[in-house]
């Protein structure tokens, strides 16, 4: 299981430290597998405009792209993704930016006798998702310059944990609020109950059960409910 200190800070108030809340999880039982602080991995990649887009003189299946950082004066990069186009709004990663999907640091280059300083990135440079097929295009509005963690809301700590079988009650991120509360690392906040009206009779039969005059009424009320519709996709950017 996946969650961030930001989505766990909204059913816990605590000002515990990730290594606090680590160290808690861990000694609840409650196994840590990974910790990534995607605003120190993916805090050099930024916001950009592609200017313009030209086939590259000496090579089919590559464009030559003036590429607006935001940051000076356009910037030259070589790209090979097929939908890199002018006007469109992407990420960039200067010479000298590490990058986290493909493991190497970027260098300024000539490739095929054009001048590259710099990348457009695709979503598997940034392991975002195993997408390779093109580079991240983002919406008309996103600002220039501003960094890609922070325009995608994804500047933040990302825990993952092993849940054994017998804690069920910890595969939720309500669960493990739950639990870093109960070994007083902050308080937790629960939330509001909201019904969820019925849109259509139930196709399960009635259900019910009859007490003894012995038998200890132990369970007040039973309930069950019918749900349909439910999409099995990907994680949100932030979560993964």
């Amino acid at each position: 299981m996946k969650f961030t200190i930001q989505w766990l800070k909204e059913h816990l108030e605590t000002d515990a430290s990730v290594n606090e809340i680590v160290e808690t999880l861990t000694m609840t039982g409650t196994e840590v597998e990974a910790i990534e602080d995607q605003g120190k991995i993916l805090g050099a990649f930024t916001v950009c405009e592609v200017i313009s887009a030209e086939q590259h003189p000496n090579a089919d299946r590559l464009r030559v792209c003036m590429v607006n950082t935001g940051s000076g004066e356009p910037v030259k990069v070589v790209c090979g993704a097929p939908n890199a186009k002018t006007g469109m709004k992407g990420v960039f990663a200067g010479a000298g930016t590490y990058i986290p999907g493909t493991d190497f640091t970027l260098a300024r280059g000539v490739i095929r006798g054009e001048e590259s300083n710099g990348m457009l990135c695709s979503e598997r440079e940034l392991l975002i998702s195993d997408n390779h097929d093109g580079i991240i295009e983002l919406p008309a509005d996103a600002p220039v310059g501003q960094k890609y963690v922070d325009y995608a809301n994804i500047n933040d700590v990302l825990i993952e944990v092993e849940i054994t079988p017998n804690r069920g009650d910890c595969v939720s991120i309500i669960g493990l609020a739950r639990e870093l509360a109960a070994a007083g690392v902050g308080k937790l906040i629960n939330p509001a109950a909201r019904p969820v009206p019925s849109t259509a009779p139930s196709p399960l039969p009635p259900l019910e059960h009859r007490f003894g005059a012995d038998e200890p009424k132990t369970i007040r009320k039973f309930a069950g409910r019918v749900i349909r519709n439910i999409k099995n996709g990907p994680s949100p950017d932030w979560m993964q």
